[in-house]
């Protein structure tokens, strides 16, 4: 294992109905001044809005709404919301939403506080904010962990360019299943599959050598494909719903990370796409991992024989490290068409227009088992259409 110091920095409060309570509690720590933010208003439709008004008029705190924050953040709504904070002399900003609102506060409440273009200066200067505006979550929309860690995806529309920013942490971040049961179950189950991606992306990186933090991995897998399917067959399971919720957290919390140099690189092929067609991204990753895994090969074979048997029970019988690598790489595809998400760039809708420009400003990632080029990219996309 590499070397590694561990603390981590996000209170989780965790638990079905606690929500309310759990809220009330941390508000205590923090000035009046609040920036309340959520995405396109489905938390007023189902009543979380008043339920988080609620708490915060009786925490005796000013509210200015930092509202429809899109799918696939904006730098300029990023922007935006930096400008509302400085504006209101915001003192903490509480996150209402999913993985989308959640990033979007994470470089608002960085930019809030920075004097220059935060794009500018962590990508052309190569610098790291440091300070930002106190921050909390409340998750209604799991999968993606974003609650647990301080980078974010922001499209730069300008640039055509979706690629991550460094933010704040949050102070803590409210998992209350209860939010998330109105969830639409193709987002509930794009969102747990971007939890599997996550947890596939920090397996494969380096080193190959399969430490204890890789062995926490498989058993999160396990347990993220396990909950899928017991939440398609039974949409109101509660237990499988905070199984998958804290599973998103677990991928996202460093814990699977320690001693290793992650993977990443059909997350950051994923993000290219986006950036052109504004896709949805788990639905993304489910089209692109089968195709690029089959092109990590046989570099990768050794760690997709591992997942082979440790994560989906395939027999070694008869099977060289070859065959194995294959039949991971089977199963994931068979079980991306199980749970009906999208198998192919057309099913979403998307065609061959951009894919060269994607495949040319895709990041490539240190982590990667294999170093891509352009064109291999470009096949990856191209068998994907």
């Amino acid at each position: 294992m590499k070397k590694f110091t561990y603390q981590y920095p996000v209170k989780v409060c965790f638990g079905d109905g606690i929500a309310k309570t759990a809220l009330a509690a941390e508000l205590e720590k923090y000035g009046n001044n609040v920036l309340l933010a959520y995405g396109g208003g489905s938390i007023k439709k189902v009543g979380i809005y008043d339920e988080i008004m609620e708490v915060l008029k009786a925490a005796g705190k000013n509210v200015t709404e930092f509202s429809g924050i899109m799918s696939n953040p904006t730098y300029a709504k990023v922007q935006s919301g930096a400008a509302l904070a400085r504006e209101n002399e915001i003192d903490f900003i509480l996150a209402v939403g999913g993985g989308s609102v959640i990033d979007c506060c994470k470089i608002v409440s960085a930019q809030a506080k920075l004097s220059e273009d935060i794009w500018n200066f962590e990508y052309g200067k190569g610098g790291q904010p440091k300070e930002f505006i106190p921050m909390g979550a409340v998750v209604t929309a799991f999968g993606t962990g974003a609650e647990m860690n301080n980078g974010a995806v922001i499209t730069n529309e300008e640039k055509k360019q979706k690629s991550p920013l460094w933010g704040a942490f949050y102070d803590f971040a409210v998992l209350d299943v209860g939010y998330t049961m109105t969830m639409p179950m193709k987002q509930v189950i794009s969102g747990a599959f971007d939890s599997l991606s996550h947890s596939m992306e920090t397996y494969m990186g380096s080193p190959r050598e399969i430490n204890y933090s890789d062995e926490i991995n498989e058993a999160t897998q396990r347990n993220i494909i396990r909950n899928i399917r017991a939440t398609l067959k039974n949409p109101d399971d509660r237990q499988a719903r905070s199984e998958l919720i804290w599973a998103a957290a677990m991928a996202e919390n460093g814990m699977l990370k320690l001693g290793k140099v992650t993977d990443f690189q059909c997350h950051m092929l994923e993000h290219q796409l986006g950036a052109y067609t504004d896709c949805n991204h788990g639905q993304g990753l489910a089209v692109l991992h089968p195709s690029l895994y089959r092109h990590m090969m046989p570099e990768a074979n050794k760690q997709f024989a591992r997942l082979a048997v440790e994560v989906w029970g395939i027999s070694t019988d008869g099977k060289t490290e070859a065959e194995l690598a294959n039949a991971f790489i089977d199963a994931l595809a068979a079980f991306i068409k199980e749970i009906e998400l999208p198998t192919t760039l057309t099913d979403m809708g998307i065609d061959d227009t951009d894919l060269e420009a994607i495949a040319k400003t895709t990041i490539r990632t240190g982590g990667c088992v294999k170093k891509f080029t352009d064109e291999e990219l470009l096949s990856v996309l191209k068998e994907c259409v």
